[in-house]
């Protein structure tokens, strides 16, 4: 189980304190998917660079399991890190490397021996299938093929969870719906997915739980909800 509790970012700056989140309490089991909604700068991203360690909370902490992430250094944070996978809107993709090497880049660096990378770059392309363009460049590909290839960088390590900040927020409608059906093949397979998105369509078709945040503060939990801002 994931739990935010309590958690709070104040920023200070020269015109005062801004509260991007506010006591956020929230419990996701395994395997669920679940959209987080809200408008621009309603702590979205907020919580995810907390979640990553990008940032340190306020006040609150983020439980995995009962450890809490937030307190975690050196080499524990690192293993905490490998359990969660991100999937950006921007793909943040190695652009000198081919879709394969951006996958085992990933892996080479954390020590993995050739021949798992070998057999898990494989799989994790035939998953997202995009296996028959291992030898092209990011900008080889179309905007649906970056994204599918930053969801296999993120998938690699087998992560508990993986977190989808508006990951269809450069794609058309056909690719959207084609990255969404992705996130659920990858759910159906364990994985816990946070889908981050101000698509209301795309959250609306899913008929998932959403939970919906607003200047900092939960406002709504629905079991199967809809995108209500």
């Amino acid at each position: 189980m994931l739990k935010f509790q309590n958690l709070t970012k104040v920023y200070n700056n020269q015109s005062g304190k801004i509260v991007a989140l506010s006591n956020v309490t929230i419990e996701i089991a395994k395997g669920e998917l679940v959209s987080i909604v809200g408008k621009s700068g309603a702590g979205k991203s907020t919580l995810v660079k907390i979640l990553t360690r990008e940032e340190a909370p306020t006040k609150g902490g983020i439980f995995l399991n009962d450890i809490n992430i937030c307190e975690l250094k050196g080499k524990k944070l690192q293993e905490m890190r490998r359990r969660i996978g991100v999937v950006h809107q921007d793909y943040k993709l190695l652009c000198d490397k081919t879709v394969e090497e951006n996958l085992c880049y990933v892996m080479q660096v954390v020590g993995v021996c050739d021949e798992t990378i070998i057999k898990d770059v494989k799989k994790v392309l035939e998953i997202v299938g995009i296996e028959n363009r291992v030898c092209h460049f990011p900008h080889e590909l179309s905007g649906g093929e970056k994204q599918r290839l930053a969801i296999a960088r993120a998938l690699i390590h087998r992560p508990e969870i993986i977190i989808a900040d508006e990951p269809t927020g450069n794609l058309d409608v056909y690719n959207s719906y084609e990255v969404i059906s992705l996130f659920k093949k990858i759910n159906e397979m364990g994985t816990t997915i946070i889908l981050l998105t101000h698509d209301k369509e795309i959250v609306d078709s899913l008929k998932r739980r959403v939970i919906t945040i607003d200047q900092g503060k939960v406002i709504g939990d629905d079991a199967k909800g809809r995108f209500i801002l």
